[in-house]
């Protein structure tokens, strides 16, 4: 099993040596959501003001926009270009709803098609769509797979679309995928507990202990098949828990670039410590976890299961083999007891990662991840480099 892109330069800077095919929506779509057959297709997307941009897809001529242009151009025009025919789809319209500026915030009701017209999410689309592919700035899979469970719908959510995304991540095999990330949650599952160590520039070394009670192991592997309401995240290919309790100590990499350290009690981060940068940025973030403690819960620990080039967006990164990322807030779409009705405010109830990898990280080295059961203990990864166990874990 060949080793994460971003950890062979070589390929990095020979795009033909690496091996993923062009992207191929009629692939893609046959692959998750088999069988397609007489399904109704439409796509999701966002925007500041979806009534003005949305009309006579007018962001087309507007700068700016990349996710929704690609959306357009590789999904929509390709619906509407021979897809929907080859799958035996039909619809293929595209609407676009008020942007969350959150991830997994639950969003607005109106919605607004290329006519300009106002319509309603839970009357024109959930109900009226048998698959819906959701586009966007913000990620949207937390409130669409508590809707689909509504309304009986599949569906995907891909937000940060990119050119990288595209002809890597949506352009592999998702019965592959699948397998893969089945191979790696069964070596993983029912542990009992995992300890990661961070080692920091100053010599530092920060370790995070994570409660996992011997759970069933999950996995995010792209497939979204038969008849079952269901909410596919792509790219796809990771492994994932729900931690039940968490304590020690971890990095954080902020927006600006200010380096800091979470100190966690009770499966929350109660605090943060600037290592480097802006003093501000720290202030902030302890006012936030004072004045609304769910803000700092834990919800997730997640290890990429995939070997794929470093996109620059977290969607695809976090899937990446050799990393591991934590999240904050709501995991209810998780299997978890996190509900945004827990947060005292509607804009603090998000999901949101904490990606480590050596192009998001560079500040913090993962020295080791141990995995733990009552007889046993493992190594996962070293220095963000897959473990031996876990390279035989994938051997097909």
């Amino acid at each position: 099993m060949p080793l994460p892109d971003y950890l062979q330069k070589e390929i990095l800077s020979d795009p033909a040596k690496r091996q993923f095919g062009a992207f191929d929506l009629a692939r893609l779509l046959g692959d998750v959501f088999d069988p397609t057959t007489g399904c109704r297709v439409c796509i999701l997307t966002d925007f500041d003001d979806p009534a003005a941009m949305m009309k006579n897809h007018a962001y087309l001529d507007a700068e700016g926009f990349p996710v929704q242009k690609n959306a357009h151009k590789h999904f929509y025009e390709a619906l509407h270009g021979g897809v929907m025919e080859e799958l035996g789809m039909h619809g293929g319209e595209m609407f676009a709803y008020l942007c969350t500026h959150g991830s997994n915030l639950d969003m607005q009701d109106p919605c607004w098609n290329v006519q300009g017209q106002q319509l309603s999410l839970e009357k024109d689309i959930y109900s009226q769509y048998d698959i819906i592919l959701c586009i966007t700035d913000w990620s949207a899979t937390a409130p669409l797979t508590e809707k689909c469970k509504e309304f009986g719908f599949r569906g995907a959510t891909l937000h940060g679309v990119n050119d990288v995304i595209l002809n890597s991540g949506l352009a592999v095999s998702y019965d592959e995928v699948s397998a893969d990330a089945e191979r790696v949650r069964l070596a993983m599952n029912h542990a009992d507990e995992v300890e990661i160590d961070f080692a920091l520039e100053d010599g530092r070394v920060l370790t995070a202990w994570l409660g996992l009670g011997g759970q069933e192991a999950q996995k995010s592997h792209g497939l979204c098949r038969g008849d079952a309401p269901d909410v596919a995240n792509l790219p796809a290919g990771e492994v994932y828990f729900v931690p039940e309790n968490a304590r020690g100590q971890f990095p954080m990499k902020y927006e600006d670039g200010t380096l800091g350290v979470l100190d966690v009690v009770d499966r929350s981060i109660t605090n943060s410590t600037l290592i480097e940068g802006n003093q501000a940025t720290i202030d902030e973030h302890n006012e936030r976890l004072a004045n609304d403690p769910m803000t700092g819960t834990l919800g997730e620990l997640g290890f990429g299961t995939q070997v794929l080039p470093v996109s620059y967006s977290d969607i695809q990164d976090e899937k990446i083999l050799g990393t591991c990322h934590l999240a904050t807030g709501r995991d209810d779409h998780l299997g978890g007891d996190i509900v945004p009705g827990m947060f005292k405010k509607h804009e603090n109830s998000t999901h949101d990662d904490i990606l480590f990898a050596p192009h998001k990280t560079p500040n913090f080295n993962i020295s080791e991840v141990r995995m733990k059961w009552a007889d046993r203990e493992e190594v996962l990864i070293q220095n963000f480099m897959p473990s031996p166990f876990i390279l035989k874990a994938l051997e097909r």
